[in-house]
């Protein structure tokens, strides 16, 4: 098992790194917090470090640390758009709840 991006979560990457002039890469990372318990992180990756996993999608990279990856392996990461506004959503496959957000997880 491993990671993925969806083409909508690339084109949006791609879209934010052209307009901040940085490299395509989205670096997700899962922190203690939120309401049920771990929380995603997302952000440009300012750098990749040698263990940490990345994929790719349409030239756009998805980084993720070895400590996150256990906890979201088998995940797609997509970005949604609704009327509620736009966010990327990771659909984990490992959660065993989540909060009405999407935010946040517990396993």
């Amino acid at each position: 098992m491993s990671i993925s991006l969806s083409e909508s979560a690339a084109a949006r990457v791609q879209w934010i790194a052209d307009r901040q002039s940085k490299p395509a890469a989205l670096r997700l990372a899962v922190e203690g917090g939120g309401c049920s318990g771990f929380q995603y992180r997302f952000g440009l990756a300012e750098r990749i470090e040698a263990d940490d996993h990345v994929t790719e999608r349409n030239g756009v990279k998805l980084v993720v640390d070895p400590m996150s990856l256990d906890l979201i392996e088998g995940s797609e990461v997509d970005f949604v758009e609704s009327l509620g506004g736009a966010a990327f959503k990771v659909n984990n496959p490992l959660a065993a709840a989540g909060c009405g957000c999407g935010a946040s997880f517990s396993i």
